[in-house]
């Protein structure tokens, strides 16, 4: 498959293990739990953050000691993260967000995700393409309108206590006077900076991405200090005119006279339009653990769709990554994915079997699909009416019991590669996202939600919270997310081990863009996984991949026993959990 394809998708980087010469290479030995564990779980009373960056975490923290409820120091980490960890997220990308009222002993789902531009039509955009077959993966033609601020306040509204302008405070005062980037930001930003520049679709705007966001031509090193003055007055402004300073007001009117210069289609009145909405959550049953998603335009279901047909398994009889079990894990998710490039988009433009999708017929109708013994190189999606008709991520919870489970991103790194003049940030690339075949679920239409990628997770038993967490990285999020839960709810393990055992991450299935698997698709092992395991999946007919990019974990977990917070986040970020 074409690796821009996978891009799209899979990761928002490729990272390759190199062995390190002449360094030791070896692990430490834990005193107590397993050794692949990286450290034990954070615990705290009043309150718990996780986050991918530990500055983000102390804010949302400090937040929540002023008396701020988990919603508000979500917000104040989310714009945190925008500052610091700006190639995976930031204002110009879309949120989506789950959100345990403790009051109202409810979950409540928000889907803060923007639309294609208004005036540009199918035939327009196709005769804009030219000879191509898909949506360029940056530049004009990737931009969708950026529904993050508008969630900010939506969420806000409902759930908020502080003022926004105390919630952005901290982030305006790192923006402007800089912040040390840290190692994993830092690689992850190297390379991205490096693929923009050699794209020929951003060439003519790519003066103000190196303005923001490069110091003296180049990508920061870890520890080489990044500030963003731009950004800290944009935020400004957001602080003191609220979301019509974003959607309406002068970052409005300075996003339109961008966008006209530099031949994007979106305008001030596709800003003016855009609105969140809030959804009900989607759950299916897994062995006792209501497990939550967001519906379709996001990739959620695939999560629930995957757990429903590995429950027909006694997976724990199989052994942890074993190859029995992880061959189950992959062919599910292949067939969850082959439904996933058919039948999820924009429910507003197209009637969704979600019901169908989830129902436990339809799942023992597919798994029956599932060779124990040998991989599948093609599927087709299934028929869910059964004739009857890559991201930043993180979680807060407060000391009233409310739990938020966020996710906010650019598409890829750096978005589009589009800086609109002076503002200080990306406008993501979510458009690329579309299909461009006639007639199918996603393909593209004016002020259409695209088919998103980005997933917060939720988990209830009895009736109360148990797990919020999620995995960032494309079309890794459901595959992290089904993995995450079988370690905790088959395997037993805890918070902090679910997010640092090994893991795999298939690529190459078919795509809502269009593309279609044919091959089986690539399969990618962490080195944690042994090597007779890897042999007995090659004989199965998997095709082992050297590289590829295995999510970013955060999870908080109640324990309703102790009446504490568990916090995790794993090694493969830079982040940080914290509690007090």
């Amino acid at each position: 498959m074409n690796t821009l394809i996978i891009a799209r998708f899979m990761s928002l980087l490729l990272f390759v293990t190199f062995p390190l010469c002449g360094q030791p290479t070896g692990k430490g030995d834990r005193i107590t739990g397993p050794n692949f564990a990286t450290r034990s779980p954070v615990l705290g009373r009043h309150g718990m953050v996780a986050t991918s960056h530990p500055l983000a975490t102390q804010i949302a923290l400090d937040i929540l000691r002023q008396g701020g409820t988990a919603v508000d120091a979500a917000i104040a980490a989310n714009a945190a993260l925008g500052v610091v960890e700006p190639n995976n997220g930031g204002i110009g990308g879309d949120l989506f967000a789950l959100v345990w009222s403790a009051k109202d002993h409810k979950l409540y789902g928000l889907n803060a995700s923007g639309r294609s531009p208004g005036s540009l039509t199918y035939s327009a955009l196709r005769t804009a393409l030219g000879n191509r077959t898909q949506i360029p993966l940056y530049g004009p033609l990737s931009v969708s309108v950026p529904g993050a601020v508008d969630g900010w306040f939506t969420l806000h509204q409902r759930f908020g206590k502080l003022p926004v302008r105390t919630l952005l405070a901290p982030s305006i005062r790192y923006a402007r006077e800089g912040v040390p980037v840290p190692q994993v930001i830092a690689y992850s930003w190297q390379v991205a900076a490096a693929r923009l520049a050699a794209s020929e679709d951003i060439v003519q705007e790519f003066d103000n991405f190196r303005r923001t966001f490069l110091i003296n031509g180049k990508a920061p090193v870890e520890g080489q200090v990044f500030s963003n003055p731009d950004l800290a007055v944009t935020y400004e402004k957001i602080a003191a005119g609220g979301r019509d300073a974003f959607y309406k007001g002068n970052l409005a009117e300075a996003m339109d006279r961008y966008a006209r210069r530099a031949g994007l289609y979106l305008r001030k009145a596709d800003l003016a339009a855009c609105k969140s909405t809030w959804v009900e959550p989607v759950s299916v049953n897994y062995r006792g653990y209501d497990v939550f998603e967001l519906p379709p335009n996001g990739q959620g279901i695939a999560v629930l769709q995957m757990l429903n047909l590995l429950e027909g398994y006694d997976l724990k009889s199989l052994g942890h990554n074993s190859a029995d079990y992880l061959h189950l894990l992959v062919e599910a998710k292949k067939l969850a994915f082959e439904d996933r490039a058919r039948y999820y988009a924009d429910p507003e433009f197209s009637n969704l079997p979600v019901s169908g999708l989830l129902s436990r017929d339809y799942a023992a109708n597919r798994r029956k699909l599932i060779d124990p013994k040998k991989a599948a190189e093609r599927l087709d999606a299934g028929d869910p009416a059964l004739r009857t008709g890559d991201t930043v991520y993180l979680t807060v919870a407060d000391e009233q019991g409310n739990m938020v489970s966020l996710i906010q991103s650019n598409m890829l790194e750096f978005g589009s590669g589009m800086v609109p003049d002076g503002l200080g940030f990306v406008l993501h690339n979510r458009g690329t996202s579309f299909n461009l075949e006639a007639g199918h679920a996603n393909v593209y239409a004016p002020a259409k939600r695209p088919f998103n990628t980005i997933i917060p997770g939720f988990v209830t038993k009895n009736g109360e919270p148990f797990l919020s967490f999620g995995v960032m990285g494309g079309a890794m999020q459901p595959q992290g997310h089904v993995q995450v839960l079988c370690n905790i709810i088959d395997f037993g393990m805890n918070v902090q081990e679910a997010g640092d055992a090994a893991r795999f991450s298939h690529s190459g299935s078919s795509e809502p863009i269009g593309t279609v698997m044919t091959d089986g698709g690539k399969l990618a092992l962490e080195s944690g996984i042994s090597a007779d395991v890897r042999t007995e999946l090659e004989k199965r007919g998997h095709h082992l991949a050297t590289t590829d990019f295995f999510g970013g974990y955060q999870a908080i977990q109640w324990d309703p026993v102790n009446r504490i917070y568990r916090g995790a986040t794993e090694m493969r970020k830079d982040g940080q959990a914290a509690g007090y």
